[in-house]
């Protein structure tokens, strides 16, 4: 079986190695790629722009099965493409991929469905989200959140009036994040432990495939600006059984009913960001794809073949059951650029890669890397993802961070207590 990944992140390097170790697999090619996947799968470039030069690209390459990593192809509709050609792709429609590409759509339709969420409203102008916030609609810390995509930095946790105005202020009327942020979604601050849910969809049956708990903020202690993802751990301690049980239930099962009713049907990974209230579990949000840095940590522990599973999706047949994991915890720490999530000087020449993948036990995700003159350069804000493999999640902690103090770039920086709640 030949694989096209479409993507050039750490999630989608853990995505194209899990599927390289397959036995099923021939090979595995993905597009654009960066210097860490071309260690494991061929790269491969497209010709102009958009979902017809993924299509175009996986007609040419002759491939089996397509998976998509990121967001942003999904919002443009690559899976319609691929499914108007007959060409299998995990992945969801464009009009599915609103559940992730626009929070005011997905709030709505969490109400629709009797999805347990915060409460909130949809502010179409900055005046009505200036009301809202002045009158206390929904009482302080009160989350303000930018409509569109912003790569993952479009959520702000307002603790006064004051910073709340100020970010309304500039998500609609300065567009920090552009076209993203002309609604914005206003809601309560709910309280409690966060888990990441991960389960994948073949339209009307969901599989859970992992848990794992993110660390946002970009410093220790959760200080500082939200990020990307600066680290996680997997499998989440919280998520036992009943829980497991009670989510599929109250929440996934009611998303994918409610969007085979509203002619969308959920096709591929559904990531559900979950806060364990005392009311009990309630989304969040929702991403239309692995999350990142979570499949760097959720991967490599499954013990069955990826590929198997992802064919089963694309044609409508899972299982109806889990997916098989080791044991193992696994800790992932994410290695920055100095300034990042703000601005950061890319081109820097990165060093200790070998002497960090030779740690027993560790994996180096590449993310924002590149290959010039035969050296291994930044790309990006994120740049890798170390992960360690351990008995407990104190020994796949200290194999991480043993991991990442062998690795070198000029302004790098990471968090120093990934993985520090689940010991406490």
């Amino acid at each position: 079986m030949k694989i096209l990944v479409i993507g050039s992140g750490a999630r989608e390097h853990a995505l194209a190695w899990t599927l390289a170790r397959d036995p099923s697999v021939s090979e595995v090619v993905c597009s654009p790629g960066n210097a860490g996947i071309a260690r494991t799968a061929r790269m491969a470039g497209v010709t102009g722009s958009g979902p017809g030069a993924w299509l175009d690209l996986a007609v040419r390459e002759a491939v089996d099965l397509t998976v998509v990593g990121p967001e942003l192809p999904l919002g443009e509709g690559v899976a319609d493409r691929f499914r108007a050609a007959g060409r299998p792709i995990v992945g969801p429609t464009r009009a599915a991929a609103a559940l992730e590409t626009s929070k005011a759509f997905a709030k709505a339709f969490m109400a629709r469905h009797g999805v347990p969420t915060a409460r909130f409203v949809v502010c179409t102008t900055a005046d009505e989200a200036f009301t809202h916030v002045r009158d206390r609609t929904l009482g302080l810390p009160l989350v303000i959140k930018a409509d569109g995509l912003a790569a993952g930095k479009g959520v702000v946790i307002a603790e006064d009036t004051a910073t709340a105005e100020a970010t309304v202020r500039q998500v609609m009327v300065e567009q920090r994040f552009g076209r993203a942020g002309d609604q914005v979604v206003l809601e309560e601050c709910l309280q409690g432990p966060e888990v990441s849910c991960f389960v994948l969809c073949d339209g009307r049956t969901a599989m859970p495939i992992g848990s794992a708990q993110d660390h946002k903020r970009a410093f220790d202690g959760d200080q500082g600006p939200n990020t990307g993802g600066m680290g996680a751990f997997a499998p989440s301690p919280l998520m036992t059984p009943d829980l497991q049980r009670r989510v599929m239930e109250s929440i996934v099962q009611p998303v994918l009913d409610g969007m085979v009713a509203e002619g969308r049907p959920f096709h591929g990974f559904l990531y559900a960001g979950l806060m364990l209230t005392a009311d009990g579990p309630k989304v969040i949000e929702f991403n239309v794809r692995f999350g990142d840095p979570e499949a760097q940590v959720v991967l490599p522990a499954l013990d069955e073949p990826l590929s198997d599973l992802l064919l089963a999706a694309a044609a409508g047949a899972l299982p109806p059951r889990a997916a098989r994991f080791q044991p193992a915890p696994h800790v992932g720490v994410v290695l920055a650029s100095g300034g990042y999530p703000g601005e950061y000087a890319t081109g820097l020449v990165v060093s200790g890669l070998d002497e960090a993948a030779a740690v027993p036990g560790a994996i180096v995700f590449h993310a924002g890397t590149t290959t010039r003159d035969g050296q291994v350069v930044t790309t990006g804000g994120r740049v890798l993802t170390v992960v360690g493999r351990g008995a407990t999640f104190r020994d796949a902690a200290a194999t991480a961070y043993d991991a990442a103090g062998r690795i070198r770039f000029d302004g790098m920086h990471y968090r120093q207590d990934i993985g520090r709640r689940v010991l406490a």
